[in-house]
């Protein structure tokens, strides 16, 4: 992994409001490229409401949000997507009817100009990382496992090249197969340099990928720091991992 010295995503005490209910409070928190940063917390303490804030599907009422130097805590998200993000949201959301292929194809639709050799050559590459799918292609999206929704909802993701990954529960409803299935091909975009956004409620797994954690509770960040500091944390261990 090699991490610059500007960051990649800076968050800047946003506070977000779901109607007269604040979901965050003053939640700052920054990820440099080639980075994998873990956001943890339990049930409605804020971490999807984050991950939504910097995809601009919500918008903070104060702070900011700035990707590279530029804000785009205004932005709306297909201009954030076209500045080089890319969403894997909690519960994977896939074409359901359309074939695994189609959906592949939907992933790379941003990128429809590129041609349709260079489209079909990454495609590849892609279902030499996720083989499972090469198994499904004419198979309809909705009758593929969880698991197998998650690597598909993941290689979509991919092909739209992002610079940063924002991925939503990428464990939520699967088998312990699955998860380690999951987690192989993530610690593989990793090691080739893809910055990554994470939430997930194993944090467990989330900490092991991870080189930095922010811990949130309430809508406030209450920790922050190495994740393996965090992992070793007591109080970490004692309310997130089990410990």
């Amino acid at each position: 992994m090699t991490v610059t010295d500007s960051a990649l995503l800076t968050v800047d005490s946003i506070d977000v409001y779901y109607g007269a209910v604040q979901a965050l409070s003053s939640v700052s928190l920054e990820l440099f490229e080639g980075e994998v940063v873990a956001i943890l917390g339990g049930n409605a303490s804020g971490k999807s409401t984050t991950v939504k804030s910097v995809l601009g599907v919500v918008k903070p009422r104060n702070g900011t949000i700035y990707l590279d130097d530029e804000r785009i805590d205004g932005c709306e998200p297909p201009e954030i997507i076209a500045r080089g993000l890319a969403s894997n949201p909690e519960g994977r959301r896939v074409f359901p009817r359309m074939s695994v292929y189609e959906n592949l194809q939907m992933g790379a639709y941003v990128r429809r100009r590129d041609g349709a050799h260079t489209l079909r050559g990454e495609i590849e590459e892609l279902l030499e990382l996720f083989p499972r799918l090469r198994e499904r292609l004419t198979q309809t999206a909705g009758t593929l496992s969880g698991g197998e929704q998650q690597m598909l909802a993941m290689a979509r993701a991919m092909l739209r090249k992002p610079r940063l990954l924002c991925i939503d529960e990428p464990s939520m409803g699967l088998s312990p197969r699955f998860v380690d299935a999951v987690y192989e091909r993530l610690y593989t975009l990793k090691n080739h340099g893809l910055s990554i956004l994470m939430v997930d409620q194993n944090a467990n797994r989330a900490l092991e990928l991870a080189d930095r954690a922010y811990v949130l509770q309430s809508g406030s960040v209450v920790l922050s720091g190495a994740a393996r500091r965090l992992h070793d944390n007591p109080e970490v261990r004692k309310v997130y991992l089990g410990g």
